[in-house]
């Protein structure tokens, strides 16, 4: 009796050691768009064996396509799906210890999803990881339109680009209050051939002060955040015309003191001629009319307010003495 609980026992423990266990990763396998990644998984079993009896094949758990198979001791991928031709492989060299993983290159889009690891020695088992592909934004371009010559109650339209990411990216606003805009934004975000984003966002604000705002791009698969701000500058000079008007005014001053200044001096140079011409003539009656000779004005003698002016007429040999007021 006791021969046969032994015997029992022993042959317990031989099927516990021989039961054959795949692990694979629980959490999920990140891989950067473009990179090579490894897609991970052991295997373990309580019996020796050869590389001869182990085959392991690798498929995607939907479409149950092939990505890599091997058994018979060698790659076995006739049919291996087309998509995966030339970038898969396993690490061969360590099959013997238990290493079934599988080296997947130049990772795509397309590659993302559910794989499934199956391993046969003499039994089957198998366990399933799950593959995201992910890709970092690029730092935002942020503009403002207009940029320039704001003033308060303007509304200028403030745009966000980030492109080259991969998943959809979450995006948000923020003023340098802290307020967030979000809610005001249009956001849209278009794939491009690869499968990457290009996300882009419109906020419209009024100008109010001096004010900075924020575009935020965050990839929450990576972790990762960029942002840039814009400022709004509602002016130095609020309430001023601008520089050209300024250059205007100024010409249209300095022309109109120019004619005031010509209007002066040829008002001058009139009332000095007339002076000297009233000066230079005297009226004399002739024949029933009157004529004009002209004389040459010698100055005399003069006070405060009156000078006494000599005429004198070297033609007709004339001359006289007037006496004239001071203006």
């Amino acid at each position: 009796c006791i021969s046969l609980l032994f015997c029992l026992l022993m042959l317990k423990i031989t099927i516990q050691k021989s039961v054959l266990d795949v692990t694979v990763p629980e959490v999920p396998v990140v891989a950067l768009f473009g990179n090579d990644t490894t897609l991970n998984c052991s295997f373990s079993t309580g019996e020796t064996f050869n590389r001869s009896d182990i085959s392991v094949f690798w498929q995607l758990t939907d479409t149950k396509r092939v990505v890599h198979s091997f058994y018979d001791g060698r790659d076995q991928l006739t049919d291996q799906g087309s998509n995966y031709i030339n970038r898969t492989s396993l690490f061969l060299k360590e099959l013997d210890s238990g290493n079934a993983s599988l080296l997947l290159r130049g990772v795509q889009i397309a590659d993302e999803g559910s794989f499934m690891c199956f391993v046969r020695i003499k039994e089957y088992k198998n366990a399933v990881l799950l593959l995201q592909v992910a890709a970092s934004y690029t730092k935002p371009q942020v503009h403002a339109e207009p940029d320039s010559n704001l003033k308060p109650g303007d509304e200028v339209v403030l745009s966000c680009l980030s492109y080259g990411g991969y998943p959809q990216a979450t995006l948000l606003w923020h003023d340098n209050n802290g307020r967030n805009l979000t809610g005001n934004a249009t956001t849209s975000q278009v794939a491009n051939k690869d499968g990457l984003f290009h996300v882009h966002s419109v906020l419209k604000v009024i100008v109010e002060a001096d004010n900075s705002y924020s575009c935020l791009v965050k990839n929450e698969v990576l972790g990762e955040e960029t942002h840039s701000s814009v400022t709004t500058t509602a002016g130095l000079n609020k309430g001023f015309p601008p520089v050209a008007l300024w250059v205007t005014v100024g010409l249209a001053v300095c022309l109109f003191g120019l004619l005031i200044a010509l209007a002066y001096i040829g008002k001058k140079k009139i009332n000095e001629s007339c002076k000297e011409g009233e000066a230079g003539k005297v009226m004399e009656e002739t024949n029933g009319y009157f004529g004009i000779r002209t004389y040459n004005t010698l100055l005399m003698t003069f006070n405060a307010d009156k000078y006494r002016v000599l005429h004198v007429n070297s033609k007709y040999k004339q001359e006289y003495i007037t006496t004239e007021t001071l203006s």
